[in-house]
C-alpha cells in the first residue's frame, strides 16, 4: 500500500441481489468485474426453493458474466415446508453455500418467506448436521412492533432461542444495523458471525429525510440512530473476524423507487470495493479492509481465500446519476457524488 495506491486480494461479496432477467443481465457485470465470488441471494418471483431451481439460476448468472472470472455462490430460500431431503440434496451440490431465512413480509418478495421459524426445525436441525449456514434477515414482521425495533427484538425473540435450540448451527446475521446486533455476534460463539453493508456504515436515519424524502436511501432494515451507526464502525475499527463484506446490494428501477410505494432497497454493486475502501479510510482503518474484504468471509465459510488481487487508485471521479437496468433506468449508490477511491482499468474489463 503506498499512499495513491491499494492492492488488496480479490474480495467476495458474502450478500447479493442480482435479479434475473434483463435485468440480472444488467448488474451482474458490476459484481464481477471487482468480486471473485458473491453469495447470491434466492429472493427471486417465485423463489429459488430448490436445487434443480438453484442450477437453472446458477446458468443464467454465468451467462450474464461470461468473460469475467467470478463464481456466483447460490443459496436457497428457506420455507416452511423446506424438507430435511432438501437440505442433504444442497449438502451434496456441493455449489449451494447456505440457506436464507426472510421472516414473512420481511422485504422484496418475502410472502413466501418463514412464518414461524419453528416449523423449520427439521431442516435447521439437518443443516446443522451438515454444516450448511442459515442467513438471516434478522427482523420480526409483527405490526405492532416499532419498524426501528425490529431487529433487536428479533435477537429477543426468534435469534437467541434459535442458537439454544442449535448451537452448532452456522449463522451469518445479514446486513446488521444496530449496536444489539453487532453486540450479539460479538459474544457469540464462533459459528456465528456478520455481514455490514456500506449504506448502514455510511449513512444513519436522518439521510432518509434530508431535503425531502430521500427513496433511494430507503432499504431494510432501514437506516438507524447514528448510535447505531457508530457502533458499526467501531467494529469495522477493530478488525474483528467474524464481520465482513456483504452489500445487499438490491436492484430497483427508478420509476419504481420513486412511486408513491417506493422499493426498499439501495444498489451498491457500482462502485462497492470503492465506497468500502472510502469508508475504512475515513475511519483511518485502511490496514482493516483486506481482512474484511477478502478474508473474514472465505474462512467463516470454509473456502480458499481468493488467489488473485485487485488495485485501487487515489483518484476522483464522479458516481453517474442513472445506469441502464434492462429497459428502465437504476440509480446507484451515492448518485452524482465524488468518490476518492477507483478500482484500476485492468479490474473493470472483461476477459
Amino acid at each position: 500500500m503506498t499512499k495513491n495506491q491499494l492492492t488488496i486480494t480479490r474480495p467476495d461479496d458474502w450478500h447479493l441481489h442480482l435479479r434475473d432477467g434483463e435485468a440480472l443481465t444488467s448488474v451482474a457485470p458490476f459484481t464481477a468485474r471487482q468480486f471473485g465470488r458473491a453469495i447470491i441471494m434466492p429472493n427471486l418471483n417465485p423463489p429459488v426453493t430448490t436445487v434443480i431451481q438453484a442450477v437453472e439460476y446458477l446458468d443464467e448468472i454465468l451467462a450474464a458474466v461470461d468473460g469475467y472470472d467470478f463464481e456466483p455462490l447460490m443459496t436457497l430460500y428457506l420455507t416452511d415446508n423446506t424438507s430435511p431431503d432438501e437440505i442433504i440434496a444442497a449438502r451434496k451440490s456441493c455449489f449451494i453455500k447456505g440457506l436464507k431465512l426472510y421472516p414473512a413480509g420481511a422485504t422484496t418478495n418475502s410472502d413466501a418467506g418463514v412464518t414461524d421459524i419453528r416449523l423449520c426445525d427439521a431442516a435447521l436441525d439437518e443443516m446443522q448436521k451438515a454444516g450448511l449456514p442459515l442467513l438471516i434477515h434478522g427482523e420480526v414482521t409483527t405490526p405492532e412492533v416499532d419498524v426501528f425495533d425490529r431487529e433487536k427484538v428479533f435477537i429477543d425473540k426468534i435469534l437467541e432461542p434459535l442458537t439454544h435450540r442449535f448451537p452448532d448451527l452456522k449463522i451469518v446475521f445479514e446486513h446488521i444495523t444496530t449496536k444489539e446486533a453487532a453486540d450479539f455476534v460479538i459474544q457469540s460463539g464462533k459459528n456465528i458471525a456478520a455481514t455490514i453493508t456500506p449504506q448502514h456504515l455510511l449513512l444513519n436515519r436522518n439521510a432518509l429525510f434530508q431535503g425531502g424524502l430521500q427513496p433511494h436511501n430507503y432499504c431494510l432494515p432501514v437506516l438507524k440512530r447514528d448510535i447505531h451507526q457508530q457502533a458499526l464502525l467501531k467494529v469495522i475499527r477493530s478488525g474483528n473476524n467474524k464481520f465482513f463484506l456483504g452489500t445487499d446490494s438490491a436492484p430497483h428501477s427508478k420509476h419504481k423507487k420513486e412511486s408513491a410505494c417506493g422499493c426498499a432497497g439501495i444498489f451498491s454493486a457500482h462502485a462497492a470495493i470503492e465506497i468500502y475502501t472510502s469508508i475504512f479510510e475515513q475511519q483511518d482503518a485502511l490496514d482493516k479492509l483486506e481482512a474484511f474484504a477478502s478474508f473474514n468471509g472465505p474462512d467463516f465459510y470454509g473456502l480458499p481465500r481468493n488467489s488473485t488481487s485487485i488495485t485501487l487508485h487515489k483518484t476522483n471521479w464522479q458516481i453517474p446519476d442513472d445506469y441502464p437496468l434492462g429497459n428502465d433506468k437504476l440509480v446507484p449508490f451515492l448518485a452524482g457524488t465524488t468518490l476518492n477511491w477507483e478500482l484500476a482499468d485492468a479490474d473493470k474489463t472483461p476477459l
